[in-house]
């Protein structure tokens, strides 16, 4: 769980950095470019619908001016069926608009979650540590949604909307110039409205959006520490952080509103001055003999046409604010800086021997502390090198190093005498398997949890490496075997079960390397045993970094590395430095393991 908030609106959502317009939508279309067709026959079926219903007002000034006014009942009908026929093709291109249109947003949606997701797969594990899990599945479903909108539904509409309100504007000049030029007085109110929307709102939307993330963050971060929260008994306490950050996003979201409800309707007030102008201007015309009634509503039902897509535009332009608003954040994502690219790196030649050797590393966090401070050691092929320390003395950083979660700030890293930093990254992580202390599963099956070390591994390869870990007993007992759902994060299985299951999954992967953060520390002893003889299998014929937490576990590895403020300030093998009677025979007293060899 995350520290509480002091206040509302504080989040641990970094905000995104601010991008001008022209970028968003210049980077954006990108993704309408493979579908150039679909767009096309969006955006014809949808001038297709709208052409059928231009006719309607053209049809109804006949109807009025010519069959009515001039007494000819037996034109009535075929005009009416004309009329019939018009909203008739007007619907149908509007249906098949729908059906274009759906598959060309789903497929968009696709590809833009497809590509952030490979993005996120490139980062490197320090982004992730500084970035909330929630915040980034809003980036990924709810932000891209919002994209896609104005990505597909802009395109369409905002074409349409822009053609028809030049050619019912050419219509209306050639019905009437001198009502067209009434009419269009309150396009200056709209132009100034709108201005003053777009910088406002995409304003406000930003922060709307940054209060959705940091809220999903929060309840993430509860779903996943739920045990916790029931354990304390801290419902109460996180019923309260979470009413706040809910509290922030509807504030947000009403503020938001409250800028769009005098908007919409002001704009909308300013169109109708416009009829009301024609109406003003235009009836004593009729009533002059000027024009006749006919033309002038046929001139109204093209005016309210005109005024219609102006308003769409509007709407499409709170759409837009708000997709700049999530299109920052996606950027975000995609302008992270990505881990060591793959491109021209090395690759081990086979086998890997596993001499492992640091040369004068350092390494710091970004937020200026010091994780390790010219740190030198060698590993020989097969050896067990064992890491003993205080708490954040720099265990875990040494070993994160090694497949290149981290990078040093200086010196390096080899292996076989081939430098890391110049190896491509799949290439090194080919190499190493990792068994921590926090086993994680994923939300699968059994058998999925364990192919996970070699996907293409064979069902007896499977049960082989299961008996290694001595996990294929417990396995066969459960209901559906290896079919066994694990629940999220392995929740339906102990802890030396799940450590069990994740032993197996590297014994299948069988890399030369091994890293283990001793997975007896929370286990009982006839599970600890269990383990320990699993472990003991898979470290055989590898070199392996055993972060140790009960040292009695570490007494015939070949070389002991004491660490502390990140430094190794003492090594050797466990009766060498027992004899030394430093720091590391201190820590064996206060385990009251006493001196035995």
């Amino acid at each position: 769980m995350t520290t509480e908030q002091k206040n509302p609106d504080t989040s641990p959502v970094s905000a995104s950095i601010p991008r001008p317009a022209r970028e968003f939508l210049r980077r954006m279309a990108s993704y309408l470019r493979p579908y150039k067709r679909k767009a096309a026959a969006d955006i014809l079926c949808a001038l297709l619908s709208l052409g059928f219903y231009f006719l309607f007002p053209q049809v109804t000034q006949y109807i009025i001016d010519d069959v009515i006014a001039g007494r000819k009942v037996a034109l009535l009908p075929p005009a009416i069926l004309g009329l019939l026929a018009a909203f008739l093709l007007c619907d149908l291109f509007n249906a098949l608009r729908i059906s274009i249109n759906t598959s060309f947003e789903q497929a968009v949606a696709y590809d833009m979650r497809r590509d952030i997701y490979a993005r996120l797969q490139r980062l490197p594990v320090r982004y992730f540590d500084r970035q909330p899990s929630g915040d980034l599945m809003t980036r990924v479903t709810e932000d891209i949604t919002a994209v896609e909108r104005i990505l597909i539904d802009g395109t369409e509409q905002g074409t349409t909307a822009f053609l028809s309100v030049a050619a019912i504007l050419i219509i209306l000049l050639a019905k009437n110039p001198r009502l067209t030029l009434f009419a269009l007085i309150p396009l200056s109110v709209l132009v100034i409205g709108t201005l003053f929307y777009t910088v406002t709102a995409h304003r406000l939307y930003r922060g709307q959006r940054q209060a959705l993330g940091a809220m999903n963050a929060l309840l993430m971060d509860n779903l996943q520490g739920m045990r916790q929260i029931k354990t304390f008994g801290r419902q109460q306490h996180e019923n309260r952080r979470f009413s706040e950050r809910a509290d922030a996003f509807r504030r947000h979201t009403l503020h938001v509103m409250r800028v769009w409800a005098v908007y919409s309707p002001a704009m909308t007030f300013a169109g109708s001055l416009g009829m009301v102008l024609v109406l003003w201007i235009g009836g004593p015309m009729v009533i002059e003999g000027r024009i006749t009634l006919g033309e002038l509503v046929g001139f109204i039902f093209y005016l309210s046409l005109f005024y219609e897509p102006i308003g769409r535009l509007h709407g499409l332009n709170q759409m837009l604010q708000s997709a700049r608003a999530a299109g920052e954040r996606i950027f975000d994502i995609l302008d992270a800086t990505e881990e060591r690219p793959d491109r021209g790196g090395l690759v081990f030649a086979e086998p890997v021997k596993g001499d492992i050797r640091y040369e004068k590393v350092s390494f710091a966090y970004g937020t200026g502390s010091s994780g390790l401070k010219n740190v030198s050691l060698a590993a020989l092929p097969g050896q067990m090198v064992a890491l003993v320390g205080p708490t954040g003395s720099g265990k875990s950083t040494l070993v994160n190093l090694l497949p290149a979660f981290y990078e040093p700030t200086a010196g390096r890293i080899t292996i076989d005498s081939e430098d890391t930093s110049t190896i491509s990254l799949d290439s090194l992580r080919a190499q190493i398997s990792i068994v921590s202390q926090e086993t994680f599963l994923f939300n699968g099956t059994v058998r999925e949890n364990i192919l996970y070390g070699k996907l293409d591994a064979t069902e007896e390869e499977v049960i082989a490496a299961s008996r290694a870990a001595n996990c294929h007993e417990f396995i066969t007992r459960l209901p559906e075997g290896y079919d066994s759902h694990v629940g999220e994060r392995g929740v339906k299985f102990s802890v030396g079960e799940k450590q069990r299951i994740s032993i197996a999954r590297a014994l299948l992967k069988n890399s030369p390397i091994l890293i283990l953060d001793e997975a007896t520390a929370s286990v009982d002893t006839a599970t600890e045993r269990l383990i320990q003889e699993a472990l003991e299998r898979l470290v055989a014929n590898r070199t392996s970094f055993v972060i140790a937490h009960r040292l009695s576990t570490i007494r015939h590895a070949h070389q002991i590395l004491v660490l502390n403020q990140g430094e190794i300030v003492e090594e050797g093998t466990h009766e060498e430095l027992l004899a030394a009677n430093g720091l590391y025979a201190g820590l064996c007293r206060i385990q009251a393991m006493g001196p035995a060899g």
